[in-house]
């Protein structure tokens, strides 16, 4: 097995919207750097998602900086038109992917405070930079009750991250556990098919309907403050960032009369266990279904990142995605990292322009600091 070392200045960890959208204003200040994703393919994230999916934003919140998306203004892109646009994108910048490397492990060689280079390794490849931009979004391993091991083995459980259309369950009712957009999305076009309970405390609704004259109006409005008065600057935004970290965004399409329409039970009580192989609401109801479907997000997984740098909840400390205890660290892409549309494709790029500014602050205080050194060659 031969072992191979490259070296860069700086090395981006994921391809997807964060990874691009940062390695656009790299390109642009002329850096080396490399950008490592895991799959063979750019956008493979959005392709495997479900096949009815489409953005929770317009197209015209759902582009990455320097290339709007290629669809009318009011348009909600597919999964698949999301993914053809960011292996465009890659492409129309020339950014330096290189697909099929999945991370094993990043960590530093030597100390911190010289200024000593990050290690990222990759089965027998072996990467160095001094800069590292962690951009693997912050929704990883999905996050399943541990109770959901006691249903009945002949009940189909599915996440929603493996959820692709209904011909994937069982005839008989169908539980969807979380009611954020994912599940009321789900529940809905299920509902042709199949009796649906949905479960889950209700995270609110945009004020207007997508599409509509008066959905449009208001869109700019809607966005401007998520993305400039929902910061964590702000007294406002700081408490709508612990609110959103527990019941997410509001629903951007369904309606709960949509639901009620379509036959859907909607059941506020949260599934909390399992009785006689069934499961169990808060309230002490049983459902009696054949299908289960978790659309209760997702959990970090960081394992691989061997630096001192995770709170007692898993997530990395920062400061709008800056690692203060491991200079020339940092992430892009994670939910509420500077403002609540950190996460969407259309706001990750202004974090992403954020990082890169911080990225050449600090190469050139280390090139004033080697300039300055009182060390001379002999």
């Amino acid at each position: 097995m031969s072992n191979t070392t490259s070296s860069y200045d700086t090395i981006i960890i994921g391809g997807g919207q964060a990874g691009l959208a940062t390695g656009y204003y790299l390109q642009r200040q002329g850096r080396d750097f490399v950008i490592l994703e895991a799959s063979e393919r750019i956008g493979t994230a959005w392709r495997k998602r479900w096949d009815s999916l489409r953005l929770f934003t317009p197209a015209r919140y759902s582009g990455l900086p320097g290339k709007p998306f290629p669809a009318s203004a009011h348009a909600y892109p597919t999964k698949d038109e999301m993914a053809d646009y960011l292996e465009a994108y890659a492409r129309r910048f020339k950014l330096p992917v290189q697909t099929g490397i999945r991370i094993d492990r990043l960590t530093r060689q030597g100390l911190a405070m010289r200024g000593d280079r990050f290690v990222v390794t990759a089965g027998d490849r072996r990467f160095e930079a001094a800069n590292v931009v962690v951009a693997t979004g912050g929704y990883h391993s999905p996050n399943i009750p541990a109770f959901a091991a006691e249903l009945k083995p002949d009940i189909r459980q599915l996440h929603s991250s493996e959820y692709q259309r209904p011909s994937q369950l069982q005839a008989g009712g169908v539980l969807v556990v979380g009611a954020g957009n994912s599940g009321a999305e789900i529940a809905l076009e299920l509902s042709r098919s199949h009796q649906i309970w949905l479960s889950g405390r209700h995270p609110g609704s945009e004020p207007t309907r997508a599409g509509t004259v008066l959905d449009r109006l208001i869109a700019p409005v809607i966005w401007f403050v998520f993305s400039r008065v929902m910061t964590v600057n702000t007294p406002i935004g700081r408490k709508a960032a612990a609110q959103l970290r527990g019941h997410g965004l509001p629903l951007a399409r369904v309606k709960p009369a949509d639901l009620q329409a379509a036959g859907v039970e909607r059941i506020h009580a949260r599934t909390v266990g399992v009785q006689d192989g069934l499961p169990m609401l808060e309230n002490g109801r049983i459902l009696d279904v054949t299908n289960v479907i978790w659309c209760t997000g997702f959990r970090p997984d960081y394992g691989w990142i061997v630096l001192p740098i995770f709170g007692d909840d898993g997530e990395p400390r920062h400061e709008r995605g800056v690692v203060v205890t491991e200079p020339g660290l940092y992430f892009v892409g994670l939910f509420f990292q500077s403002a609540a549309t950190s996460s969407l494709v259309g706001g990750v790029g202004r974090d992403a322009a954020y990082i890169a500014g911080e990225i050449a602050a600090r190469s050139a205080a280390m090139a004033a600091a080697t300039a300055a050194s009182p060390l001379v060659a002999s």
